[in-house]
């Protein structure tokens, strides 16, 4: 390639081709080409504005989008050849389209810049990408609603401080699984309603001389509006980062559950089994089974926190309006939403083919005092105040270290010498089922609540 070649889309102010080393440093075609499509999408509409505005004829109009049609099948049949040379997708793109039509194609870019084009393409780009994520979201979602409604009576313990604290039922405790999630969908909608705002029409920095119609743009490029000041709209990068923000967060959220998931396919704790298409065995140790699925899953939160980071300090010292610095922008985001979606499928995949060893679970909530506080309740229901009722459980279950017994397993006349209101009903609220089943309120883990809480989940997230 020539150096006039080289520099036919800008290079009119220059005496000298790039450097080398200099044109590779500074090139994003490397992976800004995967936004290909947005890009074609956005010059089609574009060039269907200018003849609506009268600054493309109808015959123009046409040569440019059948020409662009044939540039996206090239690219997706492989034959298209990137030029480093030619930065970027976007200068890629409308040279072949030259190279195809002749110097109509050069009319293409009238009334815009790559700083408006490069601003609206991302926006395309990451709105595609956000449905995707929430149809993963929303699978994982459903699947979490379905195993909880199939394990709503499971008893396993409840955990603070990951010691033994009262018992809770398996769905109840995939529920706040789910309610994490919930909360990271309604995050990703509300995010897109930001993405969806259209630059293209800012030119450079300060709009420009030629009677385009931005709503009409918008329209067909399906924004919900316009970005409403031009400095602003080619040099916003908020919603690349709130993006990445509320991905760190989804990603803490699945890392919290990858670590329980780890901790409970361990032989200590031997709560559920994860399929074998999940786990990797050991080069050396036979009889492993590495829950490496969830491992992965909660390393990967360090990468998304670290783009993040990188996005905010990229923004932090930029004067208005467009900088170089922004191109910097693509590659965290790109990897931030690749990542989030591998993780979402992952799961989602997953999630459903967990098998609770039930037997297990009730087991361990028998051990640790789980009911301790039931029958702090129960005094206090006998007219004991709490404080003290507090104390005279918290003597029973020195006891029961001592004796090694749980409450259940003690004698009434046990119980008995640490307060006189204690009587035979007191067994009822020292069963398992009785302590779950007695928190019968909204939020809380008796089985009818977690059925009637799965019915809501299903309902929020049909909407």
């Amino acid at each position: 390639m020539s150096d006039q070649q080289q520099n036919q889309l800008w290079g009119g102010r220059f005496s000298e081709s790039t450097d080398a080393f200099v044109q590779e440093f500074t090139a994003s075609v490397g992976f800004d080409r995967r936004m290909y499509r947005q890009d074609i999408q956005g010059s089609q509409a574009h060039a269907s504005m200018l003849a609506e505005a009268g600054v493309l004829t109808n015959d123009e109009r046409d040569a440019i989008i059948q020409g662009l049609d044939e540039i996206r099948a090239e690219i997706e049949a492989g034959q298209f050849q990137w030029s480093v040379a030619l930065e970027d997708v976007h200068m890629n793109i409308e040279a072949r389209l030259t190279d195809k039509i002749g110097i109509t194609g050069k009319k293409l870019h009238t009334g815009r810049s790559r700083n408006d084009q490069v601003a609206t393409d991302i926006r395309l780009w990451l709105r595609d990408e956000i449905a995707l994520i929430d149809g993963e979201m929303t699978r994982l979602m459903t699947g979490l609603l379905d195993l909880a409604e199939r394990e709503a009576a499971t008893i396993m313990p409840g955990f603070t401080h990951l010691q033994t604290a009262q018992p809770v039922t398996f769905g109840h405790h995939l529920l706040a699984w789910f309610e994490m999630l919930k909360r990271d969908r309604e995050r990703l909608r509300d995010c897109r309603k930001r993405v969806n705002r259209m630059p293209l029409g800012a030119a450079a920095l300060a709009g420009t001389t030629y009677p385009i119609l931005r709503e009409r743009t918008c329209e067909l490029l399906g924004f919900d509006g316009v970005c409403e000041n031009s400095l602003d709209a080619v040099s916003d990068r908020d919603f690349a980062i709130e993006f990445c923000a509320l991905t760190a967060l989804c990603v803490t959220h699945l890392s919290r559950i990858s670590e329980e998931l780890v901790l409970w396919t361990s032989a200590q704790f031997n709560f559920i089994d994860l399929p074998d298409r999940f786990c990797t065995g050991s080069s050396i140790m036979p009889q492993k089974k590495n829950p490496d699925v969830p491992e992965l899953v909660r390393g990967k939160t360090g990468r998304v926190n670290g783009h993040l980071i990188a996005l905010l300090t990229l923004m932090k010292s930029q004067p208005l309006a467009y900088n170089k610095d922004n191109q910097e922008d693509k590659e965290p985001l790109y990897d931030a939403v690749d990542t989030l979606a591998g993780c979402l499928r992952a799961f989602a995949d997953m999630i459903p083919a967990l098998e609770p060893n039930r037997e297990v679970m009730r087991e361990a909530a028998r051990r640790g005092f789980a009911t301790a506080t039931d029958l702090a309740d129960y005094l206090v229901r006998k007219g004991i105040a709490f404080r003290d009722s507090h104390e005279i459980v918290g003597k029973a279950v020195a006891h029961g270290v001592d004796q090694k017994k749980d409450l259940s397993e003690m004698s009434l006349s046990e119980l008995r010498q640490f307060s006189d209101q204690i009587d035979e009903d007191v067994f009822e609220v020292l069963t398992l089922e009785g302590s779950v089943s007695a928190r019968n309120h909204i939020g809380g883990t008796a089985p009818d609540q977690v059925r009637a809480a799965v019915a809501r989940g299903r309902e929020a997230i049909g909407g």
